[in-house]
Formats: structure tokens, C-alpha cells, sequence
């Protein structure tokens, strides 16, 4: 009866650890799967990144991958910043600049319906030793987003909106408006849950951002 009440414990036991394996098997299978998924539909790009200069790369600093914008756009020069304040990542070292024509645009494919968080950077750094800061508008499809003013913001600024796609691609502009010559340097564009920042109409812009805590570290 002892030996038997051995059996079949040592039966339940393997019984036991074959669960737990497969459970572990699954759920590896699924942590690296949702790794593998974690920037589905994202659209990460490095303005005025040659193709051919480590194209796509990984950003250290929040693990995004960024790629080179020249399929996305068919005008405009690439320039290097030479001018670059410290605490800046590896995005702004080059831009992309539009001498040429009033309207320059990004057209970037994007499903119809979706909400996205799109991020613009923009830093002159002086890439054409000028010293000249450009003012210009940024344009969402046919509408006005922002005016984008380097000679206030010399160190840089971006511009951030929430905004449900109307079509399968999107427009995002610069427009001269002056004598000078616009210039950006990173575009990122994350699909966003639907059921987050609900409005009764259009797109919501960025006020501010602020992080209440004492680590001194920000959330991505």
C-alpha cells in the first residue's frame, strides 16, 4: 500500500512537471512574441539619415528603432547638425532641409480609422554654419498643426498630436512662410489604443508634459 501511495504520488509528480513546462514553454513563446510585436504599426524616422549609414538602428536610450526617411519623402537635402546641446540623442544629428518650393511633404501609409500619437523634432544646430533659425508651419494633411519657431526655441522643440486617421495615408508638411528655410529632424508616429484621449471631434495637440516624481527619470 506504501510502495503503490509512492507510485502514484511520483505519477502526479511527472504529471505536475509536464504542466509546469508546457505553462513555461507557453508563456516564453508569448513573452517573446509580444517582444517581437512591441512597435507593430510604429513609424520611427531619422530625418536626413542616409540609407546606406546603419539604417535601421536601435536608440539606446529607449530602444526604438529608428530608420532613414527617404522613402517617405522625395524632395529636400540631408545636412548634420554641428551644433548639437548635450543631453540630445543620436536623431538629431542629421536633418533633412527644403530649400526648394513652399510645401514639402511626408507621405507615410497608416490604417484608415486608427488613432495615432505623431511626434515631430525639429533642431536647426546650425547645419549650414549660417546662423540663421528658421520659422516655418507644420501642416497635418490640409490643416494648420503648428508653427514651428527655431529663433525662440534655439535649442530645439517638438510639436506632438493625437489624431484618427480619415484615409489610409497622411500628409505631414513643412511650409515656408518666410525667408527662411525649413528643417526637421526626427518623425515618429505610435497607433494608440482607440479607447484612450476620447473626443467628441478633431485632434487633440499637446499642451505640456509633466513628470511628478523624485527619480529624475521619464516614462516613454
Amino acid at each position: 500500500m506504501v510502495l503503490l501511495s509512492f507510485l502514484l504520488s511520483k505519477e502526479s509528480m511527472e504529471s505536475c512537471c509536464i504542466r509546469v513546462l508546457l505553462v513555461l514553454i507557453a508563456t516564453w513563446a508569448t513573452i517573446h512574441i509580444v517582444h517581437a510585436q512591441d512597435q507593430e504599426g510604429f513609424i520611427s524616422l531619422d530625418r536626413g539619415l542616409p540609407t546606406y549609414e546603419l539604417s535601421p538602428y536601435k536608440e539606446i536610450t529607449n530602444g526604438l528603432w529608428f530608420s532613414s526617411d527617404e522613402k517617405f519623402i522625395q524632395s529636400g537635402n540631408t545636412g548634420r547638425s554641428r551644433e548639437i546641446p548635450e543631453r540630445y540623442t543620436k536623431q538629431y544629428e542629421t536633418l533633412r532641409y527644403f530649400p526648394n518650393g513652399t510645401r514639402n511633404c511626408y507621405n507615410l501609409s497608416v490604417d484608415k480609422g486608427r488613432k495615432y500619437l505623431i511626434k515631430a523634432k525639429f533642431l536647426y544646430g546650425n547645419y549650414d554654419g549660417l546662423h540663421i533659425e528658421p520659422v516655418f508651419d507644420l501642416y497635418l494633411g490640409p490643416n494648420l498643426w503648428a508653427t514651428v519657431d527655431l529663433v525662440t526655441m534655439v535649442n530645439g522643440t517638438r510639436e506632438e498630436i493625437l489624431h484618427v486617421s480619415t484615409s489610409s495615408s497622411l500628409q505631414i508638411c513643412l511650409v515656408k512662410t518666410g525667408t527662411t528655410t525649413p528643417v526637421i529632424s526626427t518623425l515618429e508616429l505610435r497607433p494608440v489604443v482607440s479607447g484612450s484621449y476620447i473626443t467628441e471631434s478633431g485632434s487633440l495637440k499637446l499642451y505640456d508634459r509633466y513628470y511628478l516624481n523624485k527619480t529624475g527619470s521619464r516614462i516613454r
